[in-house]
């Protein structure tokens, strides 16, 4: 034994070969502070052992080294400035350091080497990967950038085009793919991965591979002449600006740092990388974007965790009520493996049911992500009927009817009636209460609500909603079948709108008042996607819930929470509804929708619209756009805090997640709480009192301030 840590350690086998092993104490590999210390202590063992004639790094476990520990990195951002660049610049020369051991090195990766995972490969001389392996740098996705070389290795080792690639999009390279660029040296079935790497080594010990050359190359400047280099980097810049926009700094700060140390060698790249990191480290992004992995895993982690304790597996699904939700979520379940029997009163709900399920199906098959096979397995998961009597026995039922507690109340009351005894009902409502419509039933513990979100084979969220009478059980057994569908469950309480339509219709009502003030909707909207960053501003996404279904939730929003979200009188969404504008669903609502001459989606500002409000709202001017993001974010903020006070949800951090994953909440602002906090609560709680005067959504709870004035975290 060479060295001996608790993450990692070496061994001198024959022929002078070391075999350096990761087997942390976990279920994987990550580069936390402790085995990054134990990886110096093994390099400078290496050294001076002059038995050593080369090393195979390799892990113990399924995947080589999965990236640094994430966990860490809140504290380390809030570091001082020069104290997080001390961290990061001690931290790349302990790789530097084993890059300039005295003899060849190689690594056999298997399984997910990313991030620093990846990064360690690159301080090898070699690669050989098997075929499990997955290689990448996905340190974008945290509003970073790589911070132990993997800025100035890639490129040297498999050019300036394609590392950058890697590392704007952080999309990892499965292995064969990793050998067409050069990333890796071969690829081997997983059995001859330990053989294959000694055997490349014994080669490059014996002089038959320029180990050394290949080394000076990753240490040199880049290979590129002055046209090459400008091409190479504006190219890069023009596709960073087209793909990731503004609000991403970290793409941007990658071009430019392997732009600037093109001619470079490895100690001058690396500084300019040490520093590129540090400065991303301390920006709202990548807190925000740390944030969401965090909360991400949090999520997961709460999920699995109530899906291992379900009673009942869920084998057949059923779903009543077709058309265009239902056969979303027919599709999901069917393509997921779970047969579904999707039921409806008529037949032509059923034919566009199944025609939804095709739709997706053959969009799939365009882009080459779905074959024949799968397309016919998945329609034949799918059994369209008109009758009762065909879900007799299946384990889980999925109400999705019209939105309408009288019609949902008598379909949940036939449905019990056929159904098994232990099977699970569950109603797709998005803001009639549970409680509400668990009054139908004869057995309200088995009953829950599971929320879809539409496109629902594109939205991650499913809400789950507990009433006061439904069981562990029945909810543990419903997380696992959301977990099944390939979705996300987040279990809430019952309330009106839940959590996601209860945050979002006060974020609407903001809206509303000021296009009543005289706000131009357009430039609303303008606001909210190109400054904020949401996908659709609030007219367009008002347009694409369609103008009937957002005018009656808000009906029922008003009705059980009269104290903040009455009716508004003549507001733009009610006018609207009833001069039938219904949005994209007819083609005219804000905006008049259209097809141009190669048939793609146009929508333009209708002047109808602005016809309609006219006598209603205050002459047009323009807002500023710090007030007009004050005044339709506060009340959706405030909304959300009374949520976490109320227990509706459980923590701030899947309060952020439902929203990303529900609305689309823009990821670098990391959810709704991130924002709150980023602004600071202080502040929060000023700028709503500057406000306080429109009206009770923009009224803070007292909560809220006191946490501000005892300067508490909703993320302690």
């Amino acid at each position: 034994m060479i060295y001996e840590g608790n993450s990692l350690s070496v061994n001198l086998l024959q022929d002078g070969i070391a075999e350096l092993v990761f087997d942390a104490s976990g279920s994987v590999n990550k580069f936390d502070q402790q085995t990054v210390a134990e990886l110096d202590a093994a390099t400078q063992a290496l050294k001076d052992n002059t038995d050593v004639k080369g090393v195979v790094v390799r892990s113990a476990k399924p995947a080589f080294i999965v990236g640094a520990d994430i966990t860490e990195f809140t504290g380390l951002f809030d570091m001082p400035d020069e104290e997080v660049l001390t961290w990061v610049s001690k931290t790349s020369q302990v790789f530097d350091r084993f890059e300039d051991l005295p003899f060849p090195t190689i690594a056999a990766v298997n399984g997910f080497a990313l991030g620093g995972g990846c990064e360690m490969t690159l301080a090898c001389d070699f690669r050989v990967a098997d075929t499990t392996a997955s290689l990448g740098l996905p340190e974008v996705k945290l509003g970073i950038m790589p911070g132990f070389g993997g800025t100035v290795r890639l490129p040297r080792l498999i050019g300036s085009d394609n590392a950058l690639e890697w590392m704007t999009t952080g999309r990892d390279r499965k292995a064969a793919k990793a050998l067409a660029e050069g990333a890796v040296d071969a690829v081997v079935a997983p059995d001859k991965l330990v053989e294959a790497a000694s055997s490349m080594l014994k080669d490059a010990i014996a002089g038959e591979f320029d180990w050394q050359a290949r080394r000076a190359e990753k240490k040199a400047p880049l290979k590129l002449n002055k046209n090459e280099a400008m091409m190479s980097f504006s190219t890069a810049k023009a596709m960073v600006a087209a793909q990731a926009g503004r609000h991403y700094p970290a793409p941007h700060m990658m071009v430019d740092t392997v732009a600037k140390a093109a001619n470079l060698d490895r100690e001058g790249a690396l500084k300019l990388e040490n520093q590129g990191f540090a400065t991303l480290a301390k920006t709202d992004e990548a807190r925000a974007q740390v944030g969401i992995f965090l909360a991400d895993q949090l999520v997961k982690g709460k999920g699995k965790k109530q899906a291992k304790a379900a009673t009942k597996a869920v084998k057949q699904t059923a779903v009543l009520g077709a058309g265009i939700m239902g056969g979303g979520i027919a599709y999901q379940s069917a393509v997921k493996g779970t047969p579904v029997i999707m039921k409806d009163i008529n037949q032509a709900a059923l034919d566009l049911g199944l025609k939804e399920a095709a739709t997706i199906l053959g969009k799939g098959m365009k882009r080459g992500k779905v074959d024949a096979t799968k397309m016919a397995t998945t329609l034949n998961n799918i059994t369209p009927t008109l009758e009762y009597s065909a879900i007799k026995d299946v384990d889980l039922v999925i109400e999705a009817v019209v939105e309408n507690p009288k019609v949902k109340g008598i379909v949940l009351a036939e449905t019990e009636t056929h159904v098994a005894d232990d099977a699970i009902i569950c109603s797709n409502t998005s803001t009639i209460s549970i409680n509400q419509l668990a009054e139908s039933l004869q057995k309200p513990e088995r009953f829950c609500g599971m929320h879809f979100f539409n496109p629902v084979h594109k939205m991650p969220l499913v809400e789950i909603i507990r009433g006061e009478k439904t069981t562990e059980d029945t909810i543990s057994a419903v997380v696992a079948a959301t977990l099944k569908m390939g979705k996300t469950p987040i279990v809430v309480n019952d309330c009106p709108g839940f959590l996601v339509n209860r945050v979002l219709f006060p974020y609407f009502a903001g809206f509303s008042k000021l296009v009543m003030d005289g706000a131009d909707f357009v430039a609303v909207d303008k606001v909210m996607e190109k400054i904020f960053g949401w996908p659709m501003g609030p007219a367009f996404l008002l347009d694409v819930v369609g103008m009937d279904t957002a005018d009656h939730a808000s009906g029922v929003m008003a009705d059980g929470i009269p104290e903040r979200m009455q009716k508004i009188a003549n507001d733009p969404v009610t006018l609207l509804y009833k001069a039938e504008r219904f949005g994209q669903k007819n083609g005219k609502g804000f905006y008049n929708f259209s097809l141009d001459k190669r048939g793609r989606p146009v929508k333009t500002a209708a002047p109808e619209a602005y016809e309609l409000f006219a006598p209603h709202c205050a002459a047009t001017k323009e807002f500023d756009k710090d007030e007009i993001i004050a005044r339709v974010m506060i009340p959706m903020a405030n909304e959300a805090i009374r949520c976490l006070e109320e227990g509706i949800v459980a923590s701030a951090a899947e309060a952020d997640m439902a929203l990303l994953y529900g609305l689309g909440f823009p990821p670098f602002k990391g959810g709704i709480f991130r924002y709150i906090e980023t602004m600071g609560l202080t502040n929060f709680v000023a700028l709503a009192d500057k406000y306080a005067d429109l009206g009770p959504i923009y009224q803070i709870s007292d909560g809220v301030r006191d946490m501000a004035a005892s300067n508490k975290s909703y993320f302690a």
